[in-house]
């Protein structure tokens, strides 16, 4: 951290132009943020092997019984050339169409995938022209085999390829965005924590300018440098950027943003704007141009509709068939908390669900008997803050029921409550019922049903505090989709099998 006492305001250095550049061509290398383009070059050759990799296959598969994607034996050489050279190519120049290779949709939200397949969707569309354009005679399970497998190997490749990005990022703090925060200090600061709660993220601010002088930040402690009255291009040279974040109300003054705008064409850094719309998704926030002012639309949160209807149903069926799946486990556990400590095998206790609805949760009991009555005398030892109480060595915890905690197969009978529709699958946790009134931001957890995984748990479950898990928990309730509820339970897999945050 940074202590702000006293600064020597610099005159500001005038801009070095105030338009377009002369030509789109003399844009200036990028000095630090240069890890997109041997990201990009990684990209392009394992979208060009997995593409190969599908005609192969779909060759091996399909070729010997329909003569593959036409007659090979009349033509090998042609057959060769289109397959393994000028289909993988094509594949490039339309992904590359689509924005696929943009560094901004790379390594971080769904929007690379989407590109991909939309690509995907623009080549069997491409195919399918061509072969009717030229009456070639295609077999049309080896060409859909190709396509389709060419699609799902691409995207391993890039999930691949952004697990790998992430683990340099976390680890190394390498490839990564430099910003320079420009806005007043609290604004600044706030986005500050937003960009760095996810290293994988790759957002890396290096300083902050303020617009409104030293002296609101003076005796101040910040956690990078802080200048004011710079010249930001100027500055952000300086510090090594590569990326501008305008922060909260410094993107209100009238003409400056249009300005800055104007300063940074050519010079190779990026100008992104950060309003004062904390934890709200990108698909609820939409701009839409009236009369030449862009307008910022946020849309109501999605908690009803067919979506919350085929979750509904994947919740029920799933639910079912793993209780089906899971029987020869359940009574391996019963068996073994049974000769722990002889006692019920289940522990229900009342939570709090859906609208502030009671409901009496199902769960492996992993305490002894007497643990609600040794709780008192374990109070002012409680790691956590909030309504709950958490000690990583809680004694009333029996190693049986310590590995059911760290493992989480003491939350599976919950599949019950998901059965009955208690409960979902993804949701925020459901809290005691004896806890606490849910008053405030708190009660708005309540407009979904609970789940046994969530935003919470997948972002480091008993570590956090409980101002952080509220706000995993809204944010789950304001940004709700299909797409992230599949999201988050992929997360949970790696969670699980790190036993990272579970005691």
């Amino acid at each position: 951290m940074r202590h702000v006492d006293s600064f020597e305001i610099q005159p500001p250095t005038p801009p070095s132009h105030n338009g377009v550049p002369r030509s789109a061509w003399a844009r200036a290398r990028r000095r630090v943020s240069r890890w997109h383009r041997p990201y990009t070059v990684a990209l392009l050759l394992l979208d060009f092997a997995a593409v190969m990799l599908a005609d192969w296959m779909a060759q091996e598969a399909f070729g010997q019984a329909r003569a593959g994607f036409y007659n090979a034996k009349e033509d090998p050489t042609w057959f060769y050339t289109v397959a393994f050279l000028l289909l993988p190519l094509g594949w490039l120049v339309i992904l590359w169409g689509n924005r696929a290779y943009d560094r901004r949709y790379l390594g971080l939200g769904p929007d690379e995938f989407k590109r991909v397949i939309r690509g995907g969707v623009a080549v069997a569309a491409t195919v399918s022209f061509i072969a009717f354009a030229t009456k070639t005679d295609l077999s049309r399970y080896t060409v859909g085999f190709a396509l389709l497998g060419a699609l799902v190997l691409i995207l391993l490749g890039r999930f691949t390829a952004r697990f790998l990005l992430h683990l340099v990022r976390s680890k190394a703090g390498q490839a990564g965005h430099r910003m320079v925060l420009v806005g007043t200090l609290p604004d600044c600061l706030e986005v500050y924590t937003a960009v760095t709660r996810n290293p994988g993220a790759g957002l890396v601010p290096v300083a902050i300018h303020l617009t409104d002088g030293y002296a609101a930040a003076r005796g101040i402690e910040t956690p990078v440098a802080v200048y004011a009255g710079r010249d930001v291009l100027a500055l952000v040279r300086e510090v090594g950027g590569d990326t501008i974040a305008v922060c909260g109300s410094a993107s209100a003054e009238p003409g400056e943003l249009r300005r800055l705008a104007w300063q940074l064409e050519g010079s190779g850094v990026d100008l992104v704007v950060a309003p004062q719309l904390t934890d709200i998704a990108g698909p609820r926030v939409h701009i839409r141009p009236i009369e030449g002012l862009p307008l910022l639309y946020v849309e109501e949160p999605t908690l009803s509709g067919p979506a919350l209807l085929v979750k509904n149903l994947m919740d029920r069926v799933v639910a079912g068939l793993g209780l089906l799946l899971l029987i020869p486990l359940f009574v391996a556990i019963a068996i073994a908390i049974r000769v722990s400590d002889p006692g019920p095998v289940f522990f229900r206790q009342p939570r709090v669900g859906h609208e502030g609805r009671t409901f009496r949760v199902w769960k492996f009991r992993t305490m002894y008997c007497d643990a609600e009555e040794r709780l008192a005398s374990l109070v002012d030892q409680n790691e956590t803050d909030g309504l709950l109480f958490k000690m990583k060595e809680d004694p009333r915890v029996f190693p049986v029921g310590r590995f059911l905690r760290a493992s989480s197969l003491d939350e599976l009978p919950q599949l019950i409550n998901v059965l009955w529709g208690e409960m979902s699958l993804v949701g925020p946790r459901p809290l005691p019922a004896d806890d606490g009134d849910f008053l405030g931001d708190v009660r708005r957890r309540l407009l979904v049903r609970p789940g046994i995984t969530g935003l919470w748990q997948v972002s480091g479950r008993s570590d956090l505090s409980w101002d952080e898990a509220v706000r995993l928990d809204l944010y789950y309730v304001d940004n709700w989709s299909l797409a992230y509820d599949l999201s988050i339970l992929w997360r949970t897999v790696g969670v699980v099998l790190a036993r990272k945050g579970a005691y």
